[in-house]
């Protein structure tokens, strides 16, 4: 994505790279990052929470007014969680047992089902 973001600015049209990537967007020279702390693939905020996806987003949109020299990054101020250990703990299958695998993916799905009832019943709110 950094790389297309490069292209695109080099012909004039400004961009804001979202990830959680830090160390990967940076490598790769995003012109403006809005960096989140949050697990990979939750760029644009947590699942399900249109709140919290609504304010990532005005972050980074942010960036278009805020960012004065190139390589910018600001950071998403959100916390996934209320300490940093998700970061040791989060998706780490090995230190799971198949009974808590199972209550995740019961989760999951419960959540998934949720947002997707949501979605259906109101499907112009965001």
């Amino acid at each position: 994505m950094s790389l297309i973001a490069r292209h695109l600015e080099a012909h004039g049209i400004a961009t804001v790279v979202m990830g959680c990537a830090r160390d990967i967007v940076v490598a790769a020279g995003a012109p403006r990052f809005y960096w989140s702390n949050f697990p990979l693939g939750h760029s644009a905020g947590k699942p399900f929470d249109a709140a919290s996806q609504r304010d990532t987003l005005r972050g980074a949109l942010r960036l278009f007014d805020d960012a004065t020299v190139a390589g910018q990054i600001s950071e998403n101020p959100q916390s996934w969680s209320a300490d940093d250990q998700w970061q040791s703990d989060y998706l780490n299958v090995a230190a799971m047992t198949a009974e808590e695998l199972q209550v995740r993916k019961r989760e999951f799905q419960r959540q998934k089902n949720i947002g997707r009832a949501q979605a259906q019943s109101n499907p112009n709110k965001s």
